[in-house]
C-alpha cells in the first residue's frame, strides 16, 4: 500500500510574510507553512528575525530625529534591547498563537515542538532514554 507524498508547503509571497510578521493572518493555503515556520528547528530564530522586523520602523523613526548621533543610537540599543527581552519572553505563547489563528488547535504548536524533540532524543540516545531531570 503506497501513500502519498506530503502536500508542499504553500510560502507566502515577501509582502504576505511581512504582513504574517507584524501579525497577520495569511491565506489558508500557508497555514501547514505556519505551523512549519513556529516548529522547525529553527523556530527561535525565525521568531528573532520576525521581531526585528518589528522593530525596524523604531529604528528608522529614531534615526530620522534630530539631536546627537549617540542619543539615537543609545535609544535604538536600548529599544531594541528592551523588544527582544519581550519577544524571547512570549516566544511559546506567540507561536501558539500563531497556529491558532491558522485554523490550527490550541497546544499543536507546542505538542509537535515537543514531539520533534523526543524523536531526537530518541534517535541519538535510544528509545529508553529519559534524562534524570524529567
Amino acid at each position: 500500500m503506497a501513500t502519498d507524498p506530503p502536500a508542499p508547503l504553500h510560502r507566502p509571497n515577501p509582502a504576505q510574510w511581512v504582513w504574517y510578521a507584524f501579525g497577520g493572518k495569511l491565506p489558508d493555503r500557508c497555514a501547514e507553512w505556519v505551523l512549519h515556520d513556529v516548529t522547525c528547528p529553527t523556530w527561535v530564530l525565525r521568531h528573532l528575525g520576525r521581531a526585528l522586523v518589528q522593530l525596524a520602523p523604531f529604528c528608522a523613526v529614531m534615526m530620522l530625529l534630530p539631536g546627537p548621533m549617540w542619543i539615537r543610537l543609545s535609544s535604538i540599543g536600548l529599544g531594541l534591547a528592551v523588544g527582544l527581552f519581550y519577544s524571547i519572553c512570549y516566544m511559546g505563547e506567540t507561536g501558539e498563537h500563531r497556529a491558532i489563528k491558522h485554523g490550527f488547535p490550541p497546544g499543536v504548536a507546542r505538542d509537535t515542538r515537543a514531539l520533534r524533540r523526543d524523536v531526537k532524543r530518541a534517535g541519538k540516545y535510544g528509545v529508553g532514554y529519559r534524562p534524570w531531570w524529567e
